[in-house]
């Protein structure tokens, strides 16, 4: 990969010989998407499509190497918001020009051939090599990296030496079935087979199944591309146990996961097959110079502001790329917002849509029909496991574990089959897949999943269920899946094993901690509980406090290393003070309202501020004393060093409330509080950026909430801790997918530990 540089001349896109291990992915902007975001308010240009005018890296764009707008915000309904660079000010008699697409060519032939030949080589070469297996293949998407990516291929190998194949998902954006269409017929003129495959279950009916998609319940990916490819394949060979290699336009830099891919692999796309990622090492720089230079057919949907193609609704995206696809594909994107509608159980469904309840599902428990025909429970020695009007036959299912199990018994009455096992297996790793035969037999519907996971061709739903005992070897790998059964995990409404804080929304009465009591804390944080100078009010409230903000152990009455580690920091700190504000908002009701309630940088007088108090039964004295506390809370490091919020006051009297933007020196103590909201969900360690950046019903309260931190800052903190502390989190924000792993075998305390 090489770097890259806007050239004034062409206004286009010039590399240089040095390699680099970071791409921005520049991206080409026409004039749709100038229209759309309002470029025309401003300047003057023809209105064509066929040349791009500008470049954009996320969210700014560049005109002849010149930043010259920036673009914020941004949702499925809401436009992102477009800001001119006054600097970079062009005249607004200036007319843009188009970029010089045959002088960029010729500026950048020398670099883009040798990477054409190097590309074109290392894939001849990998067919040589692998040139026994039962078939080759191109995993077309219709998206800019496949068109490049078959493009190379067919300059590397004979056209009889490979297929194509389409996985139709019917989420597709509308433009990229044009461009399929295209494509498709150049193959066929070429004498290169091209297969489209697609789920026998369509998205109108999957989506009824099992839910609506979600950031960590990405069903979708598997019911609708993988496995039909796997499935279509076998059928076109009519060999169940095929070995293939396919071509993948995977690239390194389109997310953090995926810059761990190597070129080459066996079984990490597709159990029991290979996979070639040819242009693995390619940035979207050469991407886009390559199909301008060779004239490839372009995807639509890039010229209406969307950076990649895929899925229409798809729950990795971000908002602003949500706009891009509601403007230009309103009427389609509309049918699966209805889907959504349909299938979920929520008081606002409006609300839940727009500010993305739907992407952090975790289980059933939003659904109009969650899994509830499967239960398990312990009695004594035994564990039993009953399904009600099971979907497939057990019977089969079981046949996938051989006998070398643990004794179990069946019972079997009209419409309900029940597994009576010794509890004493219970948490053995054969019990998980023994529960996965059940899981299977209550709600499968022949997603085709479990067909393609087993290479062996065992797995039959011709005429009903049915393993073929002669071919299965016992490998499990139809078990390999979440919850042994994609649509268990997606409807099984499981318990989150939600933390429950302390219900008294007044938990300060009128005692809200102040200076000196906290000063005299952390002067003698071991004797403190038994020696202090409070009254017995004040001591019982400033105890909560303490405990909220776990610098107190509530069963030993003791302070505790946390404690230790403020003082280390220093006390009165604003590091120190947003490690406690995360403590607190996790434990403490009142200070979790000040959090959701109070907007901020928004001043509202006292008298409001007890109303909605009020208005959730808040007694006219308590809304009293809340307000009151909140003023005492400014008047502490919370307030004074964190800038948790400020009051204003008339004649000693308290006028107006308002919370503001918190001051986070330490990028850490936002991963302190990425740890605490995953801990708080019962350990969901997924999520993407929309979700922080609106965390309702979230049993957690997330850092852009607690300290007050919009979009682009979150994402900027995501990313440098993401470079800090790889050993933590992951976040990728590349072609408007959002995603935001923190690692599940690390917690709140190992955070924590970075700081001691």
């Amino acid at each position: 990969m090489y770097e890259y540089k806007f050239d004034e001349e062409t206004a286009g896109i010039l590399l240089t010989d040095t390699e680099v291990q970071i791409s921005k992915e520049p991206r080409p902007i026409f004039a749709e998407e100038m229209n759309i975001l309002g470029f025309n308010r401003r300047w003057n240009y023809e209105n064509q499509n066929k040349i791009p005018y500008l470049w954009a890296e996320a969210g700014n764009y560049f005109y002849r190497g010149k930043k010259i707008a920036v673009v914020k915000g941004g949702s499925l309904y809401e436009k992102p918001e477009l800001e001119f660079v006054e600097e970079n000010y062009l005249s607004q008699a200036e007319i843009l020009r188009p970029i010089d697409l045959k002088k960029m060519a010729e500026k950048n032939f020398d670099l883009m051939e040798n990477l054409r030949q190097s590309t074109v080589k290392r894939i001849y070469n990998y067919w040589r090599k692998h040139k026994n297996l039962d078939c080759f293949h191109v995993a077309f998407s219709g998206g800019k990296d496949s068109v490049v990516l078959l493009d190379l291929v067919k300059h590397a190998l004979p056209k009889s030496a490979f297929i194509v194949v389409f996985g139709d998902t019917h989420m597709e954006f509308p433009d990229t079935y044009k461009i399929i269409d295209e494509v498709e017929k150049n193959c066929v003129a070429e004498g290169i087979e091209f297969h489209r495959a697609a789920s026998k279950i369509l998205p109108e009916e999957s989506w009824k199944l099992f839910g609506p998609p979600a950031t960590v319940l990405r069903w979708c990916c598997s019911v609708h591309k993988s496995a039909p490819q796997t499935l279509k394949i076998r059928e076109i060979l009519n060999k169940a146990d095929f070995v293939g290699a396919d071509f993948v336009g995977v690239r390194a830099q389109e997310s953090l996961r995926r810059s761990e891919y190597e070129v080459e692999n066996f079984g990490k796309k597709q159990r029991g097959q290979y996979s070639h990622n040819s242009i693995l090492e390619w940035s979207s720089a050469e991407i886009w110079l390559y199909i301008f230079m060779h004239n490839l057919p372009i995807n639509d949907c890039y010229k209406k502001g969307n950076s990649r193609a895929g899925c229409l609704l798809c729950p990795m995206s971000g908002g602003r790329a949500n706009f891009f696809r509601q403007n230009s594909y309103s009427i389609a994107i509309e049918k699966f917002i209805s889907l959504i509608r349909e299938n979920i159980v929520d008081e606002n469904i409006d609300s839940y849509i727009t500010k993305g309840g739907w992407l952090n599902r975790r289980n059933g428990r939003d659904l109009k029909n969650p899994v509830n025909n499967y239960s398990e429970k312990v009695d004594g020695d035994y564990l039993y496991i009953k399904v009600k009007h099971p979907k497939k036959k057990w019977q089969e299912w079981l046949k996938t574990l051989g006998d070398d199990i643990f004794p179990y018994e069946i019972f079997s009455v009209e419409n309900e089959v029940t597994a009576k096992v010794k509890n004493i297996y219970n948490k053995t790793p054969a019990m998980k897949i023994f529960k996965y035969v059940f899981h299977k037999a209550a709600v499968c519907v022949n997603c085709g999943v479990c067909e393609s996971n087993c290479r062996f061709g065992a797995i039959s739903f011709k005429d009903g269920l049915h393993i073929d005992e002669k071919k299965c070897v016992h490998c499990l790998q139809c078990h390999n899946i979440d919850s042994g059964c994609l649509r268990f995990k997606s409807c099984m409404p499981l318990s989150e094993g939600v933390k429950k804080m302390k219900k008294s929304l007044n938990a300060f009465a009128d005692h809200a901690p102040k200076l000196e009591w906290i000063k005299e804390f952390f002067e003698n944080p071991n004797s403190f509980m038994k020696e202090n100078s409070l009254g017995s009010n004040q001591r019982v409230c400033f105890k909560r406090f303490l405990f909220d903000a776990e610098l107190v152990d509530r069963e030993s009455k003791t302070s505790t290393n946390f404690t230790e580690l403020i003082k280390k920091i220093g006390w009165k700190s604003a590091t120190a003070w947003g490690l406690i504000l995360v403590n607190l908002v996790h434990n403490n009701l009142q200070i979790r309202w000040y959090i959701e309630n109070l907007p901020i940088n928004e001043g509202i007088d006292r008298e409001t501020v007890e109303k909605i108090l009020q208005a959730v039964k808040v007694s006219k004295k308590d809304s009293k004393s809340i307000v009151r506390a909140f003023k005492r809370l400014c008047e502490i490091p919370l307030g004074t060093e964190l800038n948790f919020g400020t009051t204003t006051s008339e004649d000693k009297k308290l006028v107006t409330l308002k919370r503001t933007k918190a001051r986070v020196d330490d990028g850490r103590v936002i991963l302190y509080a990425l740890y605490k909201f995953a801990e708080a969900a019962g350990g969901w360690y997924q999520f993407n950026l929309s979700r922080l950046m609106n965390d309702a019903n979230s049993a957690g309260a997330s850092p852009a909430k607690i300290f007050g931190i919009e979009r682009e800052e979150m994402q900027q903190f995501l990313n440098g801790l993401s470079v800090n502390y790889p050993e933590f989190i992951n976040a990728t924000f590349t072609h408007d997918l959002e995603k935001i792993s923190l690692i599940e075998e690390k917690t709140s305390q190992d955070v924590f530990n970075l700081f001691a």
